[in-house]
């Protein structure tokens, strides 16, 4: 993901939570979380344990 649509999708995230004007929609939240969490997993899975 290019840094520019991780600053999108962080935008909308911030948006969907801390906007009184937009109408919560818990399943993008959740689906926005899951796209952003996925490059720092894949970073953490290369690690030895």
């Amino acid at each position: 993901m290019s840094d520019t649509e991780t600053a999108r999708k962080l935008a909308e995230l911030d948006r969907l939570l801390n906007d009184p004007e937009t109408r919560m929609d818990a399943g993008r939240v959740w689906a926005l979380a899951q796209e952003l969490k996925a490059p720092f997993a894949r970073v953490g899975a290369s690690r030895p344990s």
